[in-house]
């Protein structure tokens, strides 16, 4: 058998054969449409989830753990940093640039190991600076004890709860209010309601989008309250490293202390690996909210439909390549779409995360890199549901249209003051009175004027319309 098989060349004349240079990486050429077209909406991830955002918190959480051990007392072959040291080794971190990043990853070339690479530049950093010259001579304390998880699980939880508390909560709730303005606006706008389908109660506008901010509140108190764990505490969990080097030191305290600082929960009792329980509930969390969205989007894409919302044109769009006239519900169509690939995505690491073999296996490490991929779509659907709602208008003649087109709505209320009263078979008088037939003012009126009911209640049921059977719609709507 031949040692090789030349690749098959291809015969279409539009794809290219032979030697082709490889594309410079921009938003052009970018794989994922999340650094692609998508990037300026996708931009201020990069500070929480690309590669250099992951290597820099592995740098400040390394730092910050040989300066811990300083300060504690038992550690005595550690003395603490001074006040001009201590500043110099914090900024190394707090400073820390692309050209520091680029410098750990060739430092990784060598190790083949990203978390050494880290260790090593830190060393490195120590013996280059004059105010750091004491510690350099402590250098064999960076990374103490650590396996590479320990500084691993609190680099990501750190960078996920800074997405958390700073970005994600923020862009909720902008779109809080957003939603909440539109309800009030409009919670006095009766809207005729289609349960499967079908003519049903009036509710109103603004009930219906401030249902949606309620639902949203919800999610968003379980996101925020998600407490996001750390743990520091060796190979397989039980400081077996550090008891043999210090036994004198309370290592559990220290690790608590240690990661209550750092701002996250301390977890003591793990693996190798923090198991990544508080990831999936972040994340479990975030699907929900990913499909209170979707409901939303499909509603509102529904509305259009109807004509009951309108959209603002916006000068040089174009909703159709050959039809002129359009102007179509994109936004939330793309917010629909990528809700659904946010939810694909935190779905997959909620269910893998927190699944690992014995002491630990190595999924999880490819895995956690994703973190930003499902908080890249989501962020691409949160914008465009925001900029979709400032388009809308609404149509409130053909809201009303229909509404009046849709008397029968009032055979609840009718046989519901009968049943009140006492009348027989209500609800089956209604039903033969209304279902599959034409019904329009006159004929409720007409019905309602033979019932043997009291003189208020025919009075009441007579002057009631489609548009006025919102029950206490308009208030529920005020009420957010």
């Amino acid at each position: 058998m031949p040692a090789s098989v030349p690749a098959a060349r291809s015969t279409d004349p539009y794809v290219a054969t032979g030697d082709v240079a490889p594309l410079a990486l921009d938003a052009l050429t970018a794989v994922s449409p999340i650094d692609g077209r998508y990037a300026a909406r996708t931009e201020p991830l990069r500070e929480l989830f690309s590669e250099f955002a992951l290597i820099r918190e592995r740098v400040r959480v390394e730092i910050h753990w040989f300066l811990h051990l300083g300060d504690e007392p038992a550690v005595t072959e550690l003395p603490p940093a001074d006040d001009a040291a201590r500043a110099a080794l914090i900024a190394v971190g707090e400073h820390f640039s692309v050209d520091d990043a680029a410098r750990v990853k060739m430092i990784e070339r060598t190790t083949n190991h990203d978390v050494k690479a880290v260790e090593y530049f830190i060393k490195e950093r120590l013996a280059a600076d004059d105010t750091l010259a004491e510690l350099a001579r402590h250098g064999e304390f960076v990374h103490f004890a650590c396996t590479s998880e320990d500084i691993n699980n609190l680099a990501w939880n750190r960078l996920l709860a800074r997405w958390r508390d700073a970005h994600l909560l923020a862009r909720i709730d902008a779109l809080d209010d957003a939603l909440a303005a539109f309800a009030r606006d409009t919670a006095d706008v009766a809207l005729l309601s289609r349960t499967h389908g079908q003519t049903a109660s009036p509710t109103t506008l603004g009930k219906e989008f401030a249902n949606v901010v309620h639902r949203l509140r919800r999610q968003r108190r379980a996101l925020a309250d998600t407490e996001l764990l750390g743990k520091i505490n060796g190979a397989v969990g039980n400081f077996n490293a550090h008891l043999v080097a210090c036994p004198d030191v309370d290592w559990p305290d220290v690790a608590a202390r240690f990661v209550t600082s750092l701002g996250l929960a301390h977890n003591a009792h793990t693996t190798q690996i923090e198991p990544h329980d508080c990831i999936a509930e972040l994340f479990d969390a975030a699907a929900r909210l990913d499909t209170i969205l979707i409901d939303l989007c499909r509603d509102v894409w529904g509305y259009i439909s109807l004509g009951y919302l309108t959209q603002r044109p916006v000068a040089g769009e174009i909703g159709s390549s050959t039809m002129p006239h359009k102007v179509n519900p994109i936004d939330f169509e793309n917010a629909e779409g990528n809700l659904g690939l946010a939810s694909a995505v935190f779905g997959h690491l909620a269910a893998k995360l927190p699944v690992s073999r014995w002491q630990r296996d190595l999924t999880d490490s490819t895995v956690l890199r994703n973190l930003g991929v499902g908080a890249g779509y989501l962020e691409i659907a949160l914008a465009s549901i925001l900029k979709g709602l400032g388009k809308l208008g609404v149509n409130e003649p053909a809201i009303a249209a229909d509404l009046d087109a849709a008397w029968e709505v009032l055979a609840e209320p009718v046989q519901t003051v009968m049943r009140r009263a006492g009348t027989a078979g209500a609800y089956e008088a209604l039903k033969e009175l209304t279902r599959g037939q034409a019904i329009d003012a006159e004929r409720i009126r007409a019905f309602v004027r033979t019932l043997d009911l009291p003189a208020a209640d025919r009075e009441r049921l007579a002057a009631l319309t489609p548009a006025t059977y919102t029950g206490l719609a308009a208030r529920l709507a005020r009420e957010l």
